[in-house]
């Protein structure tokens, strides 16, 4: 290398195979479903028109006209992050990135899950592949469209997902399936390649807590190549704070404002459930089947979790696929 200067993703990526994976403690095994007691609506309930399927689209092609350059947003204060909502509006960027996307030829009814293993586990959004027997929507029935638009992506084990990861992980070809991907192709790029979502759920910084100071560049990286795929990132919060002072979700929130990009506000969704959702350990989540029917069921971060996932989901749907 000239110079002898490292590449911060390959110290990264180094430093990964060395980081505590904080979210994978052991959880049961699926179950199907059982019939629940009247439901009782704990979380808002979003409307759900019927999804229009779109025709099938080209292979993307190789090379495609630059995406504007956003927009800088006013920063947040110190806490500010804190009061954001849980659900994201959807803005002109995002519109513009999923436009461009769709002139390359990304499905509009897959997404791919950007994070470690807490986005690889089959808790994150799996049942909702396997079938109703696995999952009671209850009082959210309308969702259930978002559901059926997204069928493939649920269950998906994303090449980018995986024990262990950090932003640099994702980057870096030394983390890649050699497999499934292409020499010197990172496990972001491959995923996208392989899957051609047209949105990312990216929910990282729990495996950053030994590396912050290299956080945020890594995390614009991802940023920036997904946007440049014509693939919307959304920006997830995380409900730990291993770090100490809410540093890695500070970070990520502003990273949307200034990109204009939606934000999943994980954190705030689980700050009155009990222990705020995380065991005895502080890093890993509560966990409860998928059955909204029963309200207890949402007192566990994991149930928590997969709602406000479809909630996010449905709101992209609706206001993407009505442009």
């Amino acid at each position: 290398m000239s110079g002898g200067k490292v590449p911060s993703w390959l110290v990264g990526a180094a430093l990964a195979a060395l980081v505590w994976s904080a979210g994978c403690a052991p959880q049961p095994a699926p179950q199907p479903q059982q019939a629940s007691a009247a439901p009782v609506n704990t979380l808002p309930v979003l409307a759900t028109p019927t999804p229009t399927v779109p025709p099938a689209l080209p292979t993307p092609t190789p090379t495609a006209p630059a995406l504007p350059t956003p927009t800088l947003r006013p920063t947040l204060g110190t806490d500010g992050w804190k009061e954001l909502p849980v659900i994201p509006t959807v803005s002109q960027t995002a519109r513009e990135i999923y436009a461009q996307g769709q002139s390359l030829g990304r499905r509009p009814q897959a997404f791919s899950k950007v994070g470690d293993c807490e986005s690889r586990t089959v808790w994150f959004l799996g049942d909702f592949d396997l079938g109703p027997q696995y999952y009671n929507l209850g009082p959210y029935a309308a969702l259930q469209d978002t559901v059926d638009y997204y069928q493939g992506s649920f269950g998906r084990l994303s090449q980018v997902a995986r024990p262990g990861f950090t932003v640099a992980s994702m980057l870096s070809p030394l983390w890649a399936d050699r497999k499934e991907c292409q020499p010197n192709e990172s496990p972001l790029a491959c995923e996208y390649r392989q899957h051609n979502p047209a949105l990312a759920l990216i929910s990282v910084g729990t495996n950053d807590v030994a590396r912050p100071d290299g956080f945020e560049k890594n995390l614009r990286e991802v940023i920036e190549q997904t946007i440049e795929a014509g693939i919307v990132p959304v920006l997830a919060t995380k409900a730990d704070n291993l770090e100490g002072n809410h540093h890695l979700n500070a970070t990520i929130a502003r990273l949307a404002l200034e990109y204009d990009l939606p934000l999943w506000n994980f954190w705030r969704a689980v700050q009155d459930l009990p222990g705020q959702g995380l065991q005895e350990d502080r890093a890993h989540l509560t966990w409860s089947p998928n059955d909204y029917a029963d309200p207890a069921n949402l007192k566990r971060a994991w149930p928590v979790r997969n709602l406000t996932a479809l909630q996010v989901l449905d709101v992209l749907r609706q206001e993407l696929s009505a442009d």
